[in-house]
Parts: C-alpha cells; sequence; structure tokens
C-alpha cells in the first residue's frame, strides 16, 4: 500500500517538474513575444519609421508586430509535422532556441537613423522567426503538459503552459516599468529599449535544461511502440481527418487572442495617444490583470476537470462579449483605477476560455496528428484573432473617433468564438494515450458536435 503510494507521490512529483518545465518555456518564450507588442506601441514607429507621421508610424509599427502572427501557421505547419513525426521535446526545444537567438538579435540591431530602410525589413524578418518559433512552441509546451498529466487533472497541469502567458506580461511590463522609472525617456528611446530584448538570452539555457531532464511523452513513446506509422505529412492527414475540428479550433480561439492583444498591447498606445495618460499608468493596470488572469486561468482549468471544457469555455466568450462597452467606457474615464479594474474583469473572463484551452486541444485530436492538428487550430485562430487585433483597433479608432466601434469588433469575435465552441463535443474524459489500445482506430472518436456523443 505505502509503495503504491510511493510510486503515485514520484509520479505526481515528475510531472509536476514537467509541468514547471513547460511553465518556465512558456514564460520566457512569451515574454520574448510580448516585449516586441509593447515596444511596438512606445518606440518602434519614431526608431523605425520615423519619417511617419505618429499615427501612420503606430500602424506601421503595429503591421510589423502582425508579421510575427502571420508566421505562426507556418511555425504550427513545421513544427508540427516534426513533434508527430520525431517527438514533443524535440520539437518544443529547437522553438526555444529559435526564439531566444531572435530576440536576443532584435535587441543589437541598428535601426532607421544607423543603416535606413534596411531597419525595418531585418525588424521584419526577425519578428517572423519569432512568430515560426511561437508557433511551434505552443504545441510542445501543453503536449509535454497535457500527455504527462493523469485524466482528471488534465486541465489543471494544461494550464501550466497557459499561464506563462500572464506571466510573460507580468515580466515583460515589470522590465519595462522598471526602465521607465530609472532611464529619462531619451536614454530609454536610444538604448534602454534593448534591455528587454537582450534578457531573452536565458530562453537558451531553458532549451539546454529541457534537453537533458524531459523525456518523450508516455502518448508518443506508446504511438512509436505501436507502430502507429503517420503519413509522411502528419499535417495534411491532420487536415483530411480533421478539417471540421481544426476550422471549429481555429474559431474557438479568435475571441481569447484578439481580446488579449487589444487587453496588452492595443490599450498601451491608445492610453499614451488618445487619452494622453502616463504609460506607467497603464502598464500598472496591464500588470495588475495579468495577476488576476493567472489566478482565474488556473481555477477554470480545475472547474473544467470537473465539469467539463465546453461550459467554462462558453461562459467566458458570453460574458467578455457582454464586457465589451462597460471595458470601454472605464478606460474612456482616464482613471488609473477604472482602467485597471476594465482589465481585470477583461482578464478574468478571457481567462475562462484561455485555461482549458490546452487540454480541450489536446484531446480533440489522437495522438498520432496531435502535434499538428492543434497547433493547427491555435495558431490559424491567432492569425484571424491577435494578428490584427491593435491594428484593426488603431484603424476604428482613425476613422471614427471613439472606442464604441472597438467595443462592437470584441462583441463580434467572441460571439464567433461562442459558436464554435458550442459546434465542438466535450472531451474533458477522453483518453490522450489512445496508442495504448490501438493504432488510430476510431479517430473520430471526439470533434465536432455530431460526429460524437457529447
Amino acid at each position: 500500500m505505502s509503495a503504491s503510494s510511493g510510486e503515485v507521490q514520484m509520479r505526481e512529483r515528475d510531472i509536476l517538474r514537467v509541468a514547471l518545465v513547460s511553465l518556465a518555456g512558456s514564460t520566457i518564450e512569451w515574454y520574448d513575444f510580448f516585449v516586441y507588442g509593447t515596444a511596438a506601441a512606445l518606440v518602434f514607429g519614431k526608431l523605425f519609421f520615423p519619417e511617419a507621421t505618429p499615427l501612420i508610424g503606430t500602424l506601421a509599427a503595429f503591421a510589423t508586430f502582425s508579421v510575427g502572427f502571420l508566421a505562426r501557421p507556418l511555425g504550427g505547419v513545421v513544427f508540427g509535422h516534426f513533434g508527430d513525426r520525431i517527438g514533443r521535446k524535440k520539437a518544443l526545444v529547437t522553438a526555444l532556441f529559435m526564439m531566444g537567438i531572435s530576440t536576443t538579435l532584435v535587441g543589437v540591431m541598428p535601426t532607421y537613423a544607423t543603416i535606413g530602410v534596411a531597419a525595418p525589413i531585418i525588424l521584419v524578418v526577425l519578428r517572423f522567426v519569432q512568430g515560426l518559433a511561437v508557433g511551434g512552441q505552443w504545441g510542445g509546451a501543453v503536449l509535454i503538459a497535457t500527455e504527462y498529466a493523469p485524466r482528471e487533472k488534465r486541465g489543471f497541469y494544461g494550464s501550466f503552459a497557459q499561464q506563462g502567458v500572464p506571466v510573460a506580461v507580468i515580466v515583460s511590463n515589470t522590465v519595462f516599468l522598471i526602465l521607465a522609472a530609472v532611464l529619462a525617456p531619451e536614454q530609454f528611446a536610444a538604448w534602454g529599449w534593448r534591455i528587454p530584448f537582450l534578457l531573452s538570452v536565458f530562453l537558451i539555457g531553458i532549451g539546454f535544461y529541457a534537453q537533458v531532464r524531459l523525456e518523450e511523452t508516455p502518448a508518443f513513446q506508446h504511438v512509436q511502440e505501436a507502430g502507429a506509422e503517420t503519413q509522411r505529412s502528419p499535417i495534411l492527414e491532420a487536415l483530411r481527418t480533421y478539417p471540421k475540428e481544426i476550422a471549429l479550433a481555429a474559431g474557438a480561439f479568435i475571441a481569447i487572442n484578439a481580446t488579449f492583444y487589444i487587453f496588452i498591447a492595443y490599450i498601451i498606445s491608445y492610453g499614451t495617444q488618445i487619452l494622453e495618460l502616463p504609460k506607467s499608468t497603464i502598464l500598472i493596470g496591464v500588470l495588475v490583470s495579468a495577476v488576476a488572469s493567472i489566478i482565474s486561468l488556473t481555477v477554470s482549468s480545475m472547474v473544467s476537470d470537473r465539469i467539463g471544457r465546453r461550459k467554462v469555455y462558453m461562459s467566458g466568450a458570453a460574458l467578455l462579449g457582454l464586457w465589451a462597452f462597460p471595458f470601454w467606457w472605464l478606460v474612456d474615464t482616464k482613471s488609473g483605477f477604472l482602467i485597471a479594474l476594465a482589465l481585470v474583469v477583461g482578464q478574468i473572463f478571457l481567462s475562462m476560455m484561455y485555461g482549458p484551452q490546452a487540454a480541450f486541444y489536446s484531446e480533440l485530436f489522437t495522438a498520432r496528428l496531435r502535434y499538428s492538428g492543434a497547433s493547427l487550430g491555435y495558431q490559424i485562430g491567432a492569425v484571424f484573432g491577435g494578428a490584427f487585433a491593435p491594428l484593426i483597433s488603431a484603424a476604428l479608432y482613425a476613422a471614427f473617433k471613439s472606442s464604441a466601434p472597438i467595443a462592437i469588433y470584441m462583441v463580434v469575435i467572441c460571439a464567433i468564438t461562442f459558436v464554435s465552441v458550442y459546434l465542438l463535443s466535450e472531451t474533458y474524459q477522453t483518453d490522450v494515450d489512445d496508442a495504448k489500445q490501438s493504432t488510430g482506430a476510431g479517430e473520430s472518436s471526439v470533434g465536432a458536435r455530431g460526429t460524437a456523443l457529447d
């Protein structure tokens, strides 16, 4: 009895260690991705597009920000292919190295004043590499956590990879707040903005640790042992087998991704340029809301382990849609407290979707094609969601001189996500280690409503 209990405790410790590595890698990976968004809102317009007006410069900076999102589906395709053929760990480690190197290079590159038009071109290339890396990282980090986790705690352990996002927001904005406090504006514009990018060198260390200490997930090992050979292109096979699930998974992510980047990227530009508030006021609000997000994300994931993913997910989409207009009403008061409150409530509702998402997407696909299927759904949704959200928001305000059209935009995308999740079947009791029993039979046992029992 005691030996069995000791084995369970050891297994729980192993799973927790894997989850913490997933959290650490995800945190620094997303930190790298986010510091670009903050820098785009604060300084990139002036540094890389100095001949444009402030508004056009901001739009141009956010356009380069969007390039990372356009690269994410390609990253999902490339890393999904290798993640399903050679393993989750190798794909994840490669993505971590790519992100660490590309972000560090952003920190040392010259600006427009030094090399002219070559500067924004290099910036776009490095942002593209960032997008490739984050497109591959998410699937690896999530599957490392969920494929190790027991069924009854899959949502909880899967949330560790998701927690890297708000933790990264906290770290990246804290770094910018510290720099803003200790540096004069001209110092920050001249060289201080480079420091957050140079700190990403720590991600390379996380990559080395993951390479040495992590084992491949049991689910993937069983796929290999069962001899369940995936076709030459796992991506094409996933698209043939799960077209509806991938499309609906993309729709289910649109509201999360779009509103998230409104909450952490566009709000900085809106607060400093439209409302003319100190950037520290907005950054503090973003920081406080990220703390609330961690709590909500963890709780909602645990609840989804008990009552299912869809109920929690759909509730978050509905509540966030209802919050869209009150959010902007509070922001437009210019009160630091009310802006923080608007962001906190928004992030709580958003996290009700993002928390269960890791387990939900893992459970939608069979182990042979899981990296490809989950990555495709996630990254396609990112293109139609966060890729253009700051740009669309800035364009809507420029056209109407009001935040109301942005609120309408948020309502529409929340409705898309609500319907997409409704059309997917419940998955929380699915066995993700399906290769133990078969080599792929019954692959359509979960997925879109109408193809499986609810």
